[in-house]
């Protein structure tokens, strides 16, 4: 048995909070950067959003409905830092969610980290240590320096909850690192070739169309405004639809600062495989 996805959540965008000057911050920051020669930017924090990982996490709790279960397992998956470390985000998640999970987090692996976290729900679930496992994919833009890859391609706020457990639905497939140099249309190329008429082909904002192969009958590519959330934004919002019309969706897409692609098959036994 491999886990499926039971339901998932998305929040962009949410309200802006005010900047609060805070001196033991702002020194915690000044620490950080003065290894790298780099300084505080309070201009740029001033004109930040300022929503951290605990305000994005609440959200997503407030949309999901788990059915009274709690969690067995708790992933958080983050390409960015949170405003602050002085807040352990996936305890408390897991508090928000019944506090009995086995919790982790997954960083400093970019775009890849969600990828990542679909492996260790499947080898949970294999190994019978997770029936109910939930992945928060989350990505906060406040940063205390110019970070390019943020503030050049205006990244927002935003988040996606996966929630994955027994049953019917889009069950975790394969999960594939393709390393730079390697254009992810040969892999794209073999997945597809097993149900071409049913398969979705998702990509993120990243991905280069040029490496992608040839075009596919169904094509979906995401919008950009995000790094590592861009394909679990969009599969949040519409795994109802796209279980009910694919036997499978593959999620891909290119980490801009290392050129390294991930790819991830999600296969259904109830969608109908029938697309105009």
């Amino acid at each position: 048995m491999v886990p499926s996805l039971r339901s998932a959540y998305a929040v962009v965008s949410p309200p802006r909070k005010p900047y609060a000057e805070d001196p033991a911050v702002l020194s915690f920051y000044r620490d950080l950067l003065k290894p790298f020669d780099r300084e505080v930017d309070e201009e740029l924090l001033r004109a930040a959003p300022h929503v951290d990982h605990c305000e994005l996490v609440d959200r997503l709790v407030a949309a999901a409905d788990l059915g009274g279960a709690a969690p067995d397992l708790v992933i958080i998956a983050q390409a960015l830092p949170d405003i602050t470390p002085f807040v352990a985000i996936g305890p408390y998640l897991d508090h928000r969610l019944g506090g009995r999970a086995t919790t982790f987090g997954i960083h400093q692996q970019g775009l890849a980290a969600p990828f990542t976290a679909l492996r260790a729900v499947s080898a949970f679930h294999r190994a019978g240590r997770s029936r109910l496992a939930v992945v928060a994919v989350l990505e906060q833009t406040t940063l205390p320096t110019r970070f390019p890859l943020v503030h050049d391609n205006q990244l927002v706020d935003s988040g996606a909850l996966l929630v994955f457990g027994e049953g019917a639905g889009f069950r975790v497939g394969e999960v594939v690192a393709i390393p730079a140099g390697t254009p992810p249309a040969g892999r794209i190329a073999e997945v597809l070739a097993k149900e071409p008429d049913s398969t979705l082909l998702v990509t993120g904002p990243w991905a280069d169309p040029d490496e992608l192969g040839e075009p596919v009958r169904h094509h979906h590519r995401t919008g950009s405004g995000s790094y590592c959330t861009s394909v679990w934004l969009d599969l949040a919002r519409n795994w109802p639809s796209w279980q009910r019309e694919y036997t499978a969706v593959v999620l891909c897409d290119t980490d801009p600062r290392t050129g390294d692609s991930q790819l991830a098959v999600l296969r259904s036994e109830s969608g109908s495989g029938v697309r105009p």
